[in-house]
């Protein structure tokens, strides 16, 4: 494998007709040239110019690896454009991974990133599993976590925190009359376990900490599902507080236990670089991090369609 600075500099003094003329062209001393070239004959064991202290003169050999090295060059600086254009404006495809919990938000705020950024397109993965962002070719994870992802590769930009409340429709708290945290475990309950038919909860209040084994009714692991099942009355749920503040702010969830809640969850995108990064990827983070937190925000506002479907009903 030649070097391509080896190849470039023997295609100019071929280009310029001399050393001295491609020299003055490239700002490169003489000898620097003259060295590269003879390395190059070197390592390909072949004359590719014939010298003299008058003129110089390419070797037929010389003639035809020219306009080889000339085609490498060209290709060279049609693939050293294409990187510049990437570059230069936010295109091309972006690969994001995002909590389920989290999509509600994303789908009110990314139609504004699609107008505001045409050209890129968006390929989003939905999962409440642990993504690995170089073995899935992920370039951007959202997450919510009790704490900061501590990897030494990613880059971490910290958006906002978020906590998990009890809630129940009216109905099944008039049903149930009177709970406490110690017969919590024995109600109908909602749970983002989906894999097992029990599952625990760690609530914590000013300082006291309790871990509440139950049985859930429905384990799922799309918020979406809970919140329904939730207003329809099918048990407790603990629900993100974009998602149950809506249901109490329009009626259809009450809070259970309202002192009682899940820990901060640190809401943050990791990615793998923070520089070298394409122009689509850089533009998806800024985008989220201006977007983001206001998204979360307005979704614990009223809501007046669940409010309505339990009317009608």
């Amino acid at each position: 494998m030649q070097d391509l600075n080896d190849l470039a500099l023997f295609a100019a003094v071929v280009k310029h007709k001399g050393f001295s003329a491609a020299s003055r062209a490239l700002s490169i001393p003489k000898s620097k040239l003259s060295k590269h070239v003879a390395r190059l004959e070197q390592q390909l064991d072949v004359r590719l110019l014939e010298r003299s202290t008058r003129k110089l003169r390419v070797t037929e050999i010389g003639q035809a690896f020219y306009e080889r090295c000339e085609t490498i060059l060209s290709g060279v600086e049609a693939a050293e454009a294409v990187v510049a254009a990437a570059r230069s404006e936010p295109s091309g495809i972006v690969r994001l991974a995002s909590p389920i919990g989290f999509t509600p938000m994303l789908a009110h705020i990314l139609p504004a990133f699609h107008r505001r950024y045409p050209e890129v397109r968006l390929l989003i993965t939905t999962t409440n599993r642990r993504v690995d962002l170089v073995e899935e070719r992920i370039d951007i994870a959202l997450r919510a976590r009790d704490q900061l992802d501590t990897d030494n590769h990613l880059i971490v930009r910290k958006l906002g925190q978020a906590r998990q409340f009890l809630a129940a429709s009216p109905a099944l708290m008039a049903r149930l009359g009177n709970v406490t945290i110690d017969t919590l475990g024995k109600m109908p309950t909602l749970s983002m376990n989906e894999q097992h038919g029990s599952d625990t909860w760690q609530l914590h209040t000013d300082g006291m900490k309790r871990e509440i084994a139950h049985q859930p009714i429905i384990g799922c692991s799309d918020f979406a599902i809970l919140e329904r099942a939730a207003i329809e009355g099918v048990g407790i749920a603990l629900l993100p507080d974009h998602l149950c503040g809506r249901g109490f702010r329009t009626g259809v969830l009450l809070p259970v236990l309202p002192e009682w809640s899940s820990n901060d969850a640190i809401v943050h995108l990791v990615f793998t670089s923070r520089h070298g990064l394409l122009p689509g990827v850089r533009a998806l983070i800024d985008f989220l991090v201006e977007n983001l937190p206001r998204a979360m925000s307005r979704c614990t506002e009223i809501d007046p369609a669940p409010a309505m479907l339990a009317a009608a009903e």
